[in-house]
């Protein structure tokens, strides 16, 4: 899966705004809370999601132990899935009111040291396919229910890397756990000349059969 960071440095400026406002919240309750921060880039044919979660000093002995099925102290490949599913599992993404289905990709998961420490921040990267959707208007919903209770959320749409998709407005709920985007989506490049040869085509084609058949009625 092709990583968001690229995209993310890109989006800077879209994010800048709410990462400013959130700020004093993220400092507030780092210790005690969950922070979880999303970004999603849209493209013509999918979504791709990348979540970091950083679990405050005092939650961290409870994330471990939700990763660390085994109690043997280490965070194994099956275990990092296991728990990247079940965050995946509390996600919500719909396009247009219609759900699609987010498939995991990357588990990145920091040593339960740095957990401890209240610095290490695991990194889920997902994606959806997207239906075929008309040009024109339409709306990303994504919403986060993972740990609800002691989390801070932060949710930001990326800048397009394809100019058939333009993100017009982000719209929040009050914790941000919940972003809805409102984008539009344009023709592919040289659909209107591809449209344009094809009429001329048809065209040219017609005319030759009314030649052809006018030239045999003169015979």
């Amino acid at each position: 899966m092709r990583s968001l960071r690229g995209s993310s440095r890109a989006a800077c400026a879209v994010a800048l705004a709410t990462a400013v406002v959130a700020g004093a919240d993220v400092s507030a309750h780092r210790l005690d809370e969950y922070l979880q921060a999303a970004r999603l880039a849209i493209e013509p044919g999918r979504v791709q999601l990348e979540l970091d979660l950083t679990p405050g000093i005092a939650l961290a002995e409870e994330i471990i132990a939700a990763v660390d099925r085994n109690r043997d102290g280490l965070l194994s490949q099956d275990e990092q899935g296991a728990y990247g599913r079940l965050v995946m599992s509390a996600l919500t993404l719909e396009v247009d009111g219609k759900p699609l289905s987010l498939r995991l990709g990357v588990c990145r998961f920091p040593g339960t040291g740095a957990i401890r420490s209240g610095e290490g921040t695991v990194r889920l990267e997902s994606a959806a396919t997207l239906p075929r959707l008309s040009v024109g208007r339409h709306q990303l919903l994504f919403r986060n229910g993972h740990h609800r209770n002691r989390s801070v959320y932060l949710a930001n749409a990326l800048v397009p890397e394809s100019d058939q998709v333009a993100v017009t407005a982000q719209q929040r709920d009050g914790d941000q756990s919940e972003l809805t985007i409102a984008y539009v989506m344009r023709e592919a490049p040289g659909t209107a000349t591809r449209v344009l040869l094809f009429g001329s085509l048809a065209a040219a084609t017609v005319l030759s059969a009314f030649l052809t058949r006018a030239l045999r009625s003169r015979r």
